[in-house]
């Protein structure tokens, strides 16, 4: 048998047929969330023009939900309202059917649902078990299917618990194929809410994952808090995986995920990906503008390495 052809010198091993990922870009939302500082909505609308120019084509741009509970994402309805491009898609997250009914008022053509592997993380999420939210999705979700919409499913804590530890594989699947299969999403995001995975679990769960939800419908979701979130996105590539989210700047955490630090930074995912000759359509050097110009708003530095180290 003969042996694959080692990498040119400086360009590592991707795996087999891998020549392009779509990045979904979550800062606007995911991002902005646990900020301290609630940015207007001219600079959040702003912040999305200039993703979109970057060359982004998927951009959460905010969420439906209690301006009391979560102010950064308050007036997300005017946020979506003046972004207006064509070939892009533009999810919004909604917790309920209120919030579905906001976001289709609002102009929205796709939304993202959101559950958990944990029942204690989802308590403290939510206020409601992981059962609960599958009932409330029952309330809107085949409504906006037959509408048309576009609908992502969220599930968080994949990986790992803040409350309780570890989380078994087999129970983060079972509620992924749920999504699926049961309430119908086009594309379940599995997500490493406090940032503890390691690429041995990635295999696992996508793994197993993969045997019941086309590959081509996951999605991963990495937070970076202890800095393996890139060693992750190599091990969901692996399996198969070409949808990645992460967030502008490395912005994000969670209120309710004690130490969880940010998202994955794009920056330093489409930095990896370039280099390994996997194309995203986005430009780094637009991509860096974008986040800079957000960096200013927060009156703080990022934590994207590549954003520290770019001219």
């Amino acid at each position: 048998m003969t042996e694959a052809p080692e990498p040119a010198p400086g360009r590592p091993r991707k795996p087999a047929l891998l020549t392009r990922v779509q990045v979904v870009e979550v800062g606007p939302r995911d991002g902005l969330q646990n900020e301290r500082t609630a940015l207007t909505v001219e600079i959040r609308a702003a912040f999305i023009e200039a993703l979109l120019d970057a060359g982004l084509t998927v951009v959460e741009a905010g969420a439906f939900v209690s301006a009391k509970w979560v102010p950064q994402m308050a007036d997300s309805a005017a946020v979506l309202r003046r972004v207006k491009r064509d070939g892009v898609r533009l999810p919004v997250l909604v917790p309920n059917r209120r919030g579905y009914e906001d976001a289709l008022a609002a102009g929205a053509t796709e939304i993202s649902v959101f559950t958990a592997a944990s029942e204690s993380f989802n308590q403290k999420n939510i206020n409601a078990s992981i059962e609960d939210s599958f009932a409330r999705f029952a309330l809107f979700v085949p409504e906006a299917k037959a509408a048309g919409l576009r609908v992502r499913g969220y599930v968080s804590t994949c990986f790992g618990c803040p409350y309780e530890g570890v989380v078994d594989a087999k129970k983060a699947v079972e509620v992924c194929e749920r999504l699926f299969a049961q309430v119908g999403c086009d594309e379940i995001s599995v997500g490493d809410t406090i940032g503890v995975g390691v690429p041995t679990q990635v295999h696992e769960v996508i793994g197993r994952l993969k045997r019941v939800v086309p590959i081509e419908k996951i999605a991963v979701h990495f937070h970076d808090t202890r800095g393996t979130a890139l060693a992750n996105v190599l091990a969901a590539l692996g399996e198969g995986v070409r949808i990645v989210d992460s967030a502008a700047g490395g912005t994000g955490g969670c209120p309710y995920a004690p130490g969880a630090a940010g998202n994955l930074a794009t920056e330093d995912l489409v930095y990896m990906l370039h280099g390994m000759g996997i194309a995203t359509g986005v430009d780094l050097h637009k991509l860096v503008v974008a986040s800079r110009g957000l960096q200013a708003h927060l009156g703080r530095e990022l934590p994207s390495r590549y954003l520290q180290a770019a001219p």
